[in-house]
């Protein structure tokens, strides 16, 4: 998790918090709506994101075990003064031995931006130990590969197909899911005795949004060069345009995120 900086997470929020799914977040009210409190473990909270998305739509006091290997980042995510919600630093490499955190009292798991980072493995190992507890898991803004670049121009595609490509390498966990991360998690809930209520959350970034696209694209570019598989003079050249494309006001783009909630069905 430390790989994703205070100044990445605090500029992407916006998008993320207006990508998430109502009708997904509305099973996760909906499931706590008679609840007098909810105690969370929030898994790579980064700065603490999901909290300020969340807490509006569960009960009005609530507990957050924020877990995190990045130092900075969680001391960021504990230094919110929210009314009735108590917050808990938990220093921990997800990458191992994630289940030594997992208190007795949790009622609500919840993720995001993780899932795609996994590997198959660790999806298993996490839903089994979930599964055991009977929890339910909110997981939100999971990339799925699906990108639009609009207007579009002839390197999009094999851009956009090395940066998928890379998502597939390890991140820590063993080879990623990438964009499979949501097609591999969702069966596997519901292969367990969950149900599963899913939905698109993409980010939709607009002529307006310079500062985003041009983060995300210098990113791709770095990326692409990374996987060798197209001429660095080629990537320089598309960058070029897709950047004069943002400084003209003309460039928008959607990046495909899927978010569901699992809940075991008997709690239903």
């Amino acid at each position: 998790m430390s790989r994703f900086t205070a100044e990445w997470l605090s500029l992407r929020e916006r998008y993320d918090l207006a990508a998430r799914n109502p009708k997904v977040l509305g099973e996760v009210t909906t499931s706590f709506k008679s609840a007098a409190s909810v105690h969370v473990f929030d898994l790579a909270c980064g700065s603490g994101s999901t909290v300020r998305a969340l807490h509006a739509h569960l009960p009005a006091r609530q507990h957050w075990e924020l877990v995190d290997n990045d130092l900075d980042l969680l001391a960021l995510a504990c230094n919110h003064n929210l009314d009735r919600v108590t917050l808990n630093a938990v220093p921990l490499d997800l990458s191992r031995n994630f289940e030594t955190a997992f208190a007795n009292t949790i009622e609500l798991i919840t993720i995001s931006a993780l899932l795609d980072l996994v590997s198959q493995t660790w999806l298993h190992q996490f839903s089994r130990a979930v599964a055991a507890r009977a929890l339910p898991v909110y997981a939100a803004l999971t990339y799925d590969g699906r990108t639009d670049l609009s207007p579009a121009d002839p390197l999009d595609a094999a851009i956009v197909f090395a940066v998928n490509t890379h998502q597939l390498t390890d991140k820590g966990f063993g080879p990623a899911l990438g964009p499979s991360a949501t097609g591999s998690a969702i069966p596997r809930f519901e292969s367990l005795g969950y149900s599963v209520v899913s939905g698109e959350s993409d980010w939709v970034i607009g002529p307006d949004d310079p500062t985003m696209q041009n983060e995300l694209l210098g990113d791709w570019a770095n990326t692409a060069r990374e996987m060798g598989t197209l001429a660095a003079a080629e990537i320089a050249s598309w960058l070029t345009r897709r950047k004069t494309m943002v400084s003209e006001g003309l460039s928008s783009m959607r990046v495909g995120h899927l978010d569901f909630f699992a809940f075991p069905s008997s709690t239903r």
